[in-house]
């Protein structure tokens, strides 16, 4: 299977019993998002009968994607039906993340399952190919240690990838150049790996960018569930990025290039941001943005990101640190009530630092958005905390599973 960019991610819609296509991929997604934890729940949900849901979930049993329990359980209403899970034993995927100022990898299984993240720094050079050759080692790492099968690879970049080419775009952190061949690269970097007896050869792979992709794991996974047009926002190690998901679909543009929220201008006079432009969201509410209006310099040997998140919670524990988080909190209220007003969603999650600015100032932070926002003022928005860890990884884990949730009869290939 060749490597993809970041695709459109449609929703499970209920099939006409006359179309004939395969229920797998549906019951698949239904499962994995935990909107059929039971057989009947399943036939609801794809509207057949009840012998036919049990020959699907067995299908879906046999190729070892998800468990059946054997004794049916009871809801005091209707008769019992058998509990659905995600096989825990079964095949994973490579969850990849690269950050400002270093890489992440985990292995995920479906069902949202990200296993323990392994962060590493940066390689000396930041050259494209030499970054995507330390992910792909690191994650072959992981791979050959794990008895489960590996079925796929993803990577999460912290930086606009062109769909359907999978090229980046305006690489501000490493200076990569316009149009880097992101995919092909990562496809390269990851065959060149001793992956072990159990990984898929070729391994697929894909990329996407790192808000997109956090933002398809909260709402299939996390504080994003049900929500019809969710708003996610989000500042990791460095910058601020953001998605839209439209009926469980990400809203990525003509290109895959949509919703870049980091450059919205919420100070003129502020900050310089590397786009050319001052005070955009970017620069005023990410780590250092945070370090700045608080007088104080992180430690270059750690993580920023770590370290930006212990100072917001320090908050209230010192009257400067304090200032600093409200100026920053301020700046992103008015950033979030401009989106609102343009976008009108009906929940908007946070998720890195911004998660902790919001635990940090829980009514100032929406209050400044309702007040700044035409639609807020109206109908307030719930302002909600991210809830799962490491959504980018999350969300790179989700994109590896895509093809094996569109036809899970792909996991026998290889």
């Amino acid at each position: 299977m060749p490597h993809t960019s970041t695709s459109r991610f449609d929703p499970v819609r209920r099939p006409a019993p006359d179309r004939g296509r395969s229920l797998l991929g549906p019951a698949l997604e239904l499962i994995h998002t935990d909107r059929a934890p039971t057989r009947s729940a399943l036939t609801a949900a794809l509207d057949v009968t009840r012998a036919t849901a049990g020959a699907v979930a067995a299908e879906l049993s046999a190729l070892g994607l998800v468990t059946v329990d054997a004794h049916p359980i009871g809801s005091g209403r209707g008769r019992p039906s058998h509990r659905l899970a995600p096989n825990p034993d079964g095949p994973v995927v490579l969850a990849a993340q690269v950050h400002a100022d270093g890489l992440s990898v985990a292995l995920g299984g479906l069902g949202g399952a990200l296993g323990e993240a392994v962060y590493h720094p940066l390689p000396a050079s930041t050259e494209p190919e030499r970054v995507l050759t330390a992910v792909a080692e690191a994650g072959a790492e992981l791979v050959r240690a794990d008895r489960r099968r590996c079925l796929g690879a993803g990577l999460a970049l912290p930086h606009p990838v062109r769909e359907p080419e999978g090229t980046a775009l305006a690489a501000l952190h490493f200076d990569w150049p316009g149009g880097t061949p992101v995919a092909r690269l990562f496809a390269e970097a990851m065959a060149a790996q001793d992956l072990g007896p159990r990984a898929r050869r070729p391994l697929p792979t894909a990329v996407g960018n790192d808000a997109n992709l956090a933002a398809l794991a909260e709402h299939r996974h996390g504080a994003g569930r049900d929500a019809r047009h969710l708003l996610l926002v989000t500042s990791g190690h460095v910058g601020v990025g953001g998605a839209l998901v439209v009926d469980g679909r990400l809203h990525t543009g003509s290109a895959g290039l949509a919703l870049e929220v980091g450059h919205l201008t919420v100070d003129p006079l502020g900050r310089p941001c590397p786009c050319g432009n001052r005070g955009c969201l970017n620069v005023e509410t990410d780590a250092d943005a945070l370090f700045a209006a608080a007088g104080r310099t992180p430690d270059p040997a750690l993580p920023l990101l770590d370290q930006a998140r212990a100072l917001a919670r320090s908050a209230d524990g010192d009257p400067h640190t304090r200032a600093a988080v409200d100026r920053v909190v301020d700046r992103l209220g008015l950033g979030l009530a401009g989106l609102a007003n343009i976008l009108n969603p009906d929940r908007i999650v946070l998720s890195g630092l911004h998660q902790d600015l919001l635990a940090a100032a829980p009514e100032r932070l929406p209050e400044v958005v309702t007040r700044r926002s035409l639609w807020g003022r109206c109908d307030q928005v719930p302002v909600l905390a991210s809830a799962l860890n490491h959504a980018g990884l999350a969300g790179a884990a989700e994109l590896a599973w895509q093809p094996y949730l569109a036809d899970p009869q792909a996991v026998a290939a290889g």
